[in-house]
């Protein structure tokens, strides 16, 4: 019962909200003027960002054409011959060497494991062809 009192008293004590009146205007046609001239500029604002938009997207499809694919060709082309390059010097060491690859020197910094890997001595990534066997050693 005390709760509903208390609820009750608090709901009295609390002032009325009071209603203002709207300000009233001088005439509806200086209103209707303002808000067609905010209108007009609002257009016109957005036809500018429009024609921005269309003139930077038109930029970046050039620079994307012109110039990051040629990059991106010269780039190719360049890892290609140094790849090829690479294969060609790996294939003369194989044959001075009767086609085997020499055997890599065994250095104590190379290859150190405090525990072994769950799955064997190998990496996780072995690659037979580049990477030196350890189940071996």
């Amino acid at each position: 019962m005390s709760f509903a009192v208390r609820t009750l008293s608090r709901r009295i004590a609390r002032p009325l909200p009071r209603f203002q009146a709207r300000p009233q205007t001088f005439t509806t046609a200086v209103n209707e003027q303002a808000e067609t001239g905010a209108l007009e500029k609002f257009l016109a604002a957005d036809k500018d960002l429009q024609v921005h938009a269309a003139e930077a997207s038109d930029l970046w499809r050039k620079i994307s054409f012109y110039v990051c694919v040629p990059a991106i060709a010269v780039c190719v082309a360049w890892v290609y011959n140094a790849e090829v390059e690479h294969a060609a010097h790996v294939e003369h060491i194989k044959e001075e060497n009767g086609g085997e690859l020499p055997e890599t020197p065994a250095f104590d910094y190379l290859n150190r494991r405090s525990k072994p890997y769950p799955w064997g001595a190998n990496s996780l990534f072995f690659n037979p062809h580049a990477n030196k066997d350890m189940s071996d050693a």
